[in-house]
């Protein structure tokens, strides 16, 4: 059976699937582009998304305010008429700015996660752009969504559940992730609950995805079987001609085995899930002197005086540099991935 659009509001979203943000320089204009015009949502990363430019080193800021509308043009180029938009991490340094800016250029969708986007509803305001928070839990989606019904009188345009097996930051604790595997089907139907209580009491469908650990359409059913209305999909998108990352990023997913994928400690103070490297290695025993800061974390998130790396630096060096000298976050079934595809194709196997 083939997978069924979702509305959202008044976008239409032919297939059900939301190739996730990953950054730095994994999702840009060619893959977000490339999954829309198939008729998934394409997701641009804003994490550093000016880092190529050669404004980036002294200016950071600048260049990725520059770099946003030069990747969702781009992008749109490519989509046609298909939805794209952007991935903000809420600890990101002057995320107000950034939301902002991505309305301004006009984003399709805006999806924010790291953190609760209490005030997203307002930096949006009067605006095409939709928005989705990114939670883990009923209790998240509960505070979040009665906040912005009280101070904002609106809700969600739809919701990404981030289950434990994503790759990249997590939002469970590092002790609980086990048991927070165990637990995520009830807790996706309890989520679901809270998105239809919401729906009812502003009149529309509030769309629930899940992600984390979704390798294949079995996968899919499952999730729709639990009341989601789609998936959203990262680590498969890595391994395709069109991902933006550099082919020796992508040989990185291609030869990972199960025991090479690993929880670590981010800077962001979250766990993420990573492939381990030379650069994991490294930051079990020491570490790793920061010698420059390009702004990426608020202050809130970013101490440098006790952080054991800087992430900026760390996702630069896989994209830019050598990936086992860097971060490589990955979800947990990389193991699988065996060849490079295509999106077309990829889609193609998913939805049929």
């Amino acid at each position: 059976m083939k997978l069924t659009p979702v509305a959202i509001g008044d976008l239409n979203l032919k297939i059900p699937i939301i190739q996730g943000g990953m950054g730095i320089g994994v999702s840009l204009s060619r893959l977000a582009g490339s999954v829309a015009k198939e008729g998934g949502m394409g997701i641009i990363s804003c994490a550093q998304i000016g880092f190529s430019d050669s404004l980036f080193e002294r200016a950071p800021f600048k260049a990725n305010m520059k770099a946003i509308e030069e990747q969702y043009h781009a992008a749109k180029t490519i989509a046609g008429t298909g939805i794209v938009g952007f991935n903000i991490m809420c600890a990101t340094f002057k995320y107000e700015k950034y939301v902002q800016r991505c309305v301004e250029v006009g984003a399709d969708v805006i999806i924010s996660g790291a953190g609760l986007p209490i005030h997203l509803p307002e930096l949006v305001a009067n605006s095409k752009t939709k928005i989705a928070p990114i939670v883990s839990s009923e209790k998240a989606a509960k505070v979040l969504l009665r906040t912005w019904a009280k101070r904002y009188n609106r809700t969600a345009d739809f919701l990404v559940i981030e289950g434990p097996e994503a790759g990249g930051h997590l939002g469970f604790k590092y002790d609980g992730i086990q048991k927070a595997i165990d637990e995520m089907d009830e807790e996706v139907k309890k989520i679901v609950a809270v998105a239809k209580e919401y729906g009812e009491k502003f009149n529309c469908k509030i769309p629930v995805f899940f992600a984390g650990g979704v390798y294949d359409r079995n996968d899919i059913d499952h999730y729709l079987s639990l009341g989601c209305a789609g998936v959203q999909m990262a680590t498969r998108f890595v391994v395709t001609e069109e991902c933006d990352a550099p082919i020796a990023y992508k040989e990185s997913y291609l030869n990972a085995t199960q025991a090479d994928i690993k929880i670590i400690k981010s800077p962001v103070g979250m766990p993420g899930r990573a492939i381990e490297n030379e650069f994991t290695r490294t930051i079990k025993t020491k570490q790793i002197p920061i010698t420059k800061c390009r702004s990426c974390l608020s202050r809130d998130h970013c101490d440098r005086k006790t952080i054991p790396y800087c992430i900026t630096e760390m996702l630069l060096n896989s994209v830019t540099k050598n990936p086992n000298q860097g971060l490589v976050f990955a979800g947990s079934n990389v193991f699988k991935v065996n060849e490079i595809t295509t999106v077309p194709l990829l889609m193609k196997e998913l939805s049929k």
